[in-house]
């Protein structure tokens, strides 16, 4: 009955437009003081500690080293490089906008970031060189959501933390899948030109290749350097992290001289904004967590599916079902700290991998960005593009499809999330 009324309460507010860790903290917290013995004072004591988590640093960290990057022109000279070497093959552009945001991806952690990163630059170069604003706007959608499926990412960071598991593996099992989908959009992208019969651009000389990969070395260095670092074991996810914030800006003031005192402000504004968003969730979803403990929901959960005798299988099928309806109202991070305390004694009985579920949910979260009414990258692209919310949706639909069809490979095949990982504790 009080699972009722605390869902209820929060679909109430939510309804009313209320943020969302605003109407979550409240809905547990009302009750939580009415049907337990916890004070506020304890619940507040409770949400101060949830932040107190030193993995939890990694997550400003990679968003403000994102923001430096899309100011501080690393991201302009990466796709001047990417577009002296594909741009001029069929579905070139394209391939350079998917390009440049796995390689983003690769250092923010982050699927709007990724979008507004890259679609500024991209998605005008698009529309003028003969493809449809609509199949440009969903590509640049669709292909920012590689932020947080290609380590680092912040929604795994979140994963691993509630499920006290290793950050470390939890990116490497993240690898491969974000290589195989954005691989898997590159030839849709491909096939998409040559059935437009799309023109070729400008093909650019050896001189000018050289001269712009030379210009993006310093950024393209990045994944390696932070990716390179944790997996080596020199520094945890967390430390590297704060590097690649020193890093971009170093790169950023130092070697592109793109970056002015002016500029600072508004890019603390931008990543400040992100990440105390993405904390004030956290705070909230701990007291969340409180009344699953204490009413120990998820151990009620557990027996139901045991007695019901559900499979590994049916079990994949529901959880996906429901991540995608609560991916159309609701963003990864908030979905993740909601459903995961409650998943975990199942995904664990069930004899489920921890990080394939990882790469099955995150992959979902990615259709989450990209579902109306709340896909953040969808606002991302209209608000770039000057086009109506519908525009972006109809753009985008073709690639749903695709990364549907991507999410049962994941789960059919496990070893695809599983290799890595293995290889690491060897």
């Amino acid at each position: 009955m009080e699972t009722a009324v605390l869902f209820g309460i929060f679909i109430f507010l939510f309804c009313l437009n209320v943020p969302i860790a605003v109407a979550l903290a409240t809905a547990a917290i009302v009750v939580l003081a009415s049907t337990t013995d916890f004070s506020l004072y304890m619940i507040a004591q409770r949400m101060f500690a949830a932040l107190l988590s030193p993995p939890l640093l990694a997550i400003p960290s990679f968003v403000f080293a994102g923001v430096v990057m899309s100011h501080g022109g690393i991201s302009k000279y990466l796709i001047a490089a990417l577009r002296t070497w594909v741009g001029h093959l069929p579905g070139g552009l394209a391939v350079v906008t998917i390009a440049a945001c796995a390689i983003f991806a690769a250092i923010s952690g982050s699927s709007p970031a990724t979008a507004a990163a890259i679609g500024a630059i991209m998605l005008p170069a698009m529309i003028e060189n003969g493809y449809s604003k609509r199949y440009a706007m969903g590509l640049v959608a669709a292909s920012g959501t590689l932020g947080i499926l290609i380590p680092p990412s912040v929604t795994m960071v979140i994963f691993g933390i509630v499920a006290e598991y290793s950050i470390g593996e939890l990116f490497a099992a993240g690898m491969i899948p974000g290589i195989l989908l954005a691989g898997i959009l590159v030839v849709s992208a491909v096939i998409y030109a040559q059935r437009q019969k799309m023109t070729k651009t400008a093909k650019a000389t050896w001189p000018e290749r050289w001269k712009a990969t030379f210009k993006a070395i310093p950024g393209m260095f990045l994944p390696f350097f932070i990716l390179g670092s944790i997996y080596s074991g020199i520094v945890t996810p967390t430390e590297a992290a704060v590097l690649s914030v020193f890093y971009t800006l170093v790169v950023s003031a130092f070697i592109y001289r793109e970056l002015r005192w002016s500029g600072i402000r508004p890019i603390l504004r931008e990543a400040i904004n992100i990440s105390s968003m993405i904390y004030l969730i956290i705070a909230a979803a701990m007291v969340f967590s409180l009344f699953l403990t204490a009413k120990q929901i998820p151990q009620q959960v557990l027996m139901a599916i045991t007695a019901a005798k559900v499979s590994k299988w049916m079990f994949f099928l529901v959880t996906q079902l429901m991540f995608f309806v609560m991916g159309t109202f609701l963003e990864a991070v908030s979905i993740t700290l909601i459903t995961l305390p409650i998943l975990l004694p199942v995904i664990r009985a069930l004899d489920i991998p921890i990080v394939q579920f990882c790469v099955v949910m995150t992959v979902n979260m990615e259709l989450a960005m990209i579902t109306p009414p709340v896909g953040l990258n969808l606002f991302v692209v209209s608000a770039m593009a000057k086009e109506k919310l519908e525009e972006v949706v109809k753009g985008v639909w073709p690639f749903l499809l695709i990364m549907v069809g991507a999410l049962i490979l994941f789960v059919v095949w496990p070893d695809l999330s599983t290799f890595l990982p293995a290889r690491m504790r060897m």
